[in-house]
């Protein structure tokens, strides 16, 4: 019993639905990050390159030679896959750009900073004490 009502207090804490908030919507950005990466900035480059795919590179540790890194997998040969490595590579350099590119612009759709409160103005007691100070100064002259 004391154990469900620690839970309800635990879950009922704002940092827990605030996490899962976070971690709900960043799963869906992260989603439209890989859509905007995988779909919209990756062709162009890939045309810019004309094809070139850096998948297939890779060295066999056998020694034998294979025509693809395929045929080197099926025959059970170890590989060292580095072209996948540099396509990961790549991919994350533009993932990161991305997301760059993005938080500037989420930073200037925000709004410009309020101007700050101009201060309040200082209690009567003090005003009164001014008015004395500056009244004995007056007359000390």
């Amino acid at each position: 019993m004391k154990i469900a009502q620690e839970f309800r207090e635990f879950i009922a804490r704002g940092n827990v639905v605030d996490l899962a908030v976070g971690v709900i919507i960043g799963a869906a950005f992260g989603k439209i990050v890989n859509s905007l990466v995988t779909d919209v900035i990756t062709p162009p480059i890939g045309a810019l390159l004309r094809g070139v795919d850096f998948s297939n590179l890779y060295l066999s540790l056998d020694g034998k030679a294979y025509e693809t890194m395929a045929l080197a997998q099926a025959a059970g040969a170890p590989v060292i896959g580095y072209g996948l490595f540099v396509n990961r590579l790549i991919e994350f350099l533009i993932t990161a750009a991305c997301v760059f590119a993005l938080v500037k612009v989420i930073n200037r759709i925000k709004r410009a900073p309020e101007k700050p409160a101009e201060p309040a103005a200082p209690p009567r007691s003090e005003v009164l004490l001014e008015e004395i100070r500056d009244a004995l100064r007056k007359d000390s002259r």
